[in-house]
């Protein structure tokens, strides 16, 4: 399967009819070499390296990647190794976790907007405003923490907040950030081995928490409100990618795959320099081959 076709296979525009059990989370595309499945990771590195650069160089438009998923997951890994071939100069990488007490003091968006990506940049979000659609979901105790009036904590909160999402992913795209969001989707049976290996082995048992065996508890409750939030917040101006996640190696695969699709579609190229530049170039040439 060629990459373009791969990226369009995983990719979300409108989640009217989304079913996230219609998602084999150990789906590798018909792609059953690990090898020949790096071979295209490592080329989508080094073509993304390309229009970064383009990008930054451009100043124009900016692109935000947003990476949710269940605990084990890989987003970490994921984005280590899909972006280690861009300018880091270029790049800007956000991790939220659980909120601070002055963040709890705004609106929910407001923790993220203030990292969102500058022109000629690229941004990752690894988790970000969708866990008020997620977490908080799973665990609606967390909303009297937040500070809400009582009247506006209603049935509707949920619909609201996905309006709320919408209506800023719109606005964020008709001022010139492109906006791409990845669910890596892992099965439970696959987020179970990774967590015994971070128990028996001694190099990984840093990663380890409790708290990711208690959330594990909530896994149906989870799974409902991610396939409510791809149902509610798909769209084409900001699309969700479905990322199997149960092979890494297909994961960095996808998630490559639809970056440099997304780039690519940017049209991206290098700033023209007008006749006054040109003579300027020039004589800083005649300049320098003088010295």
């Amino acid at each position: 399967m060629k990459t373009a076709k791969l990226a369009k296979s995983c990719r979300i525009d409108d989640g009217k009819h989304f079913r996230l059990k219609d998602f084999d989370p150990a789906d590798t595309g018909h792609l059953h070499s690990i090898e020949q499945a790096q071979e295209q990771v490592q080329k989508g590195i080094v073509r993304m390296a390309e229009l970064q650069s383009r990008l930054y160089a451009q100043d124009c438009w900016s692109v935000l990647l947003i990476f949710q998923a269940m605990d084990a997951a890989g987003k970490d890994g994921t984005i280590k190794h899909v972006m280690s071939g861009v300018n880091p100069e270029g790049v800007q990488v956000y991790s939220f976790k659980q909120p601070s007490s002055t963040e709890l003091q705004h609106d929910f968006l407001w923790r993220t907007t203030q990292h969102l990506p500058e022109r000629g940049h690229i941004g990752i979000f690894n988790r970000s405003y969708y866990e008020e659609v997620l977490v908080v979901r799973v665990h609606p105790k967390v909303l009297e923490g937040e500070s809400l009036p009582p009247s506006l904590v209603t049935k509707n909160i949920w619909e609201e907040r996905f309006e709320d999402i919408r209506c800023f992913e719109r606005h964020m795209a008709r001022n010139g950030t492109v906006i791409r969001k990845f669910f890596l989707h892992l099965s439970k049976k696959e987020q179970k081995r990774r967590f015994l290996a971070r128990l028996e082995e001694p190099e990984k048992n840093w990663k380890f928490s409790a708290a990711d065996i208690h959330e594990r508890e909530y896994w149906d409750d989870y799974q409902k409100a991610y396939e409510d939030m791809i149902r509610n917040t798909a769209t084409k101006h900001a699309p969700w990618y479905v990322i199997p996640a149960d092979n890494k190696w297909f994961t960095h695969l996808a998630v490559s795959a639809a970056i440099v699709e997304t780039l690519e579609e940017l049209g991206l190229a290098y700033p023209t320099v007008d006749a006054a530049k040109r003579k300027e170039l020039q004589a800083a040439r005649q300049v320098l081959a003088k010295k």
